[in-house]
């Protein structure tokens, strides 16, 4: 099942906020948006994703943070369900 959260942040801390999302491990994608709604950035991330991969993105998202005053983040995270008991 998959929950979507949204954050409303100011430019200058985006990219520490998709840093600390990712640690978090169970995003599987963010999606930046001005604060008209209009995206501006989408990007998935998979299970295990290595420092190595994201920081190209990182390095986009910097770059749009340079731009952007307020905006918001939309997370998708993926819920484990709980299984029933069996008897």
């Amino acid at each position: 099942m998959t929950k979507k959260e949204t954050f409303s942040i100011h430019g200058k801390n985006l990219v520490n906020k998709i840093k600390e999302l990712i640690e978090e491990g169970n995003i599987t994608s963010i999606t930046i948006s001005d604060k008209h709604g209009k995206e501006l950035m989408t990007f998935p991330l998979a299970v295990g994703v290595v420092a190595a991969v994201i920081a190209p993105v990182l390095a986009a998202v910097g770059a749009l943070a340079l731009f952007v005053g307020e905006c918001s983040l939309v997370v998708e995270r993926e819920e484990k369900e709980d299984e029933g008991e069996v008897i």
